[in-house]
């Protein structure tokens, strides 16, 4: 199994109505914010270990889990909203950094969210690192009244258990899981990351089934529609210099054309101070992939 370099530690900090669990690395300094990685949907902040590890230097690292995912509190709800991440965040940021502006660092929905905060909070973000958060395809008004069917629909289904996750006989199950979604991914980082992605519990027979360690509520899709232009006047709004990383994978690829890497980079023109970089042999999960890369860029963009 993989071994890990730094060792992490735990935190559980009150946000709002939740207890939030939080994985640091290295030691707090008075003089510099810490970095800030935030992972991305159904995933977990221990995904970030391989990175941390990769790094050549040493700082403060803070990692949440997300409210429903890992350790942090699912708060009871059957659904997720995404401005409560961005709300969830400032809490911690609070709590961790102060005043003092931070370097962010997002994946896939984590990237998302940091792109967001960073134009709602601009002040806060000193520099920020995008991977694979590409946003949503355009939605129509006119497709509004069909997706809050759908919401609705879906909550339904969620409370007859119908979207219920799947849970495994054993972590060997959850490693081969983990490894059929990302080929790249190997035996030994797989069987590291499913005893973090996943945990044993106890079920209804008595039984005991390893269970993903996220609330199935998020399988639920938001209500409301993706507004692009709502989403340009936030990236216009950031004041920090953004790096933007892609897989050399298109994970766009998966939209069938409803949504392209091209389109992606013209959004990326509302951003005031805006960069590519692409990770090459390299996936969605592109962290799990190539972190040497991965921490490369981030530390050289950093500085």
């Amino acid at each position: 199994m993989y071994s890990a370099l730094r060792i992490p530690r735990s935190e559980f900090v009150p946000v709002r109505h939740l207890r939030y669990h939080v994985r640091q690395w290295g030691t707090p300094s008075p003089d510099r914010a810490p970095l800030v990685l935030l992972h991305g949907w159904m995933d977990v902040a221990a995904s970030w270990q391989f990175v941390v590890d990769a790094m050549a230097e040493e700082r403060h690292i803070v990692a949440p889990d997300w409210r429903g995912f890992g350790l942090t509190d699912g708060g009871e709800v059957d659904n997720y909203w995404m401005p409560d991440y961005l709300a969830d965040l400032d809490w911690l940021l609070d709590h961790f950094a102060g005043d003092t502006p931070i370097d962010l660092v997002g994946h896939s929905m984590g990237g998302n969210l940091a792109m967001q905060y960073a134009g709602i909070r601009p002040q806060r973000v000193r520099r920020l690192v995008n991977l694979e958060g590409f946003g949503m395809p355009l939605l129509k008004p006119e497709q509004a009244p069909e997706r809050y069917g759908k919401w609705i629909d879906e909550l339904k289904r969620l409370h007859r258990g119908e979207m219920d996750l799947q849970g495994y006989a054993d972590v060997q199950g959850v490693a081969r899981r983990l490894m059929k979604t990302n080929p790249r991914l190997s035996q030994d980082k797989a069987d590291w990351l499913a005893s973090h992605w996943a945990a044993p519990q106890v079920q209804a027979d008595g039984s005991t089934r390893w269970q993903i360690l996220g609330t199935a509520a998020h399988k639920v899709i938001n209500a409301n529609i993706f507004r692009v232009d709502e989403a340009l006047a936030l990236y216009a709004a950031i004041a920090a210099p953004v790096l933007a990383v892609e897989a050399s994978d298109d994970s766009l690829a998966r939209w069938g054309g409803r949504y392209t890497l091209a389109e992606y980079h013209e959004r990326l023109k509302s951003v005031p101070d805006a960069r590519v970089a692409v990770v090459q042999d390299a996936g969605h999960m592109l962290h799990h992939d190539q972190p040497q890369q991965v921490a490369r860029l981030i530390e050289d963009f950093l500085r």
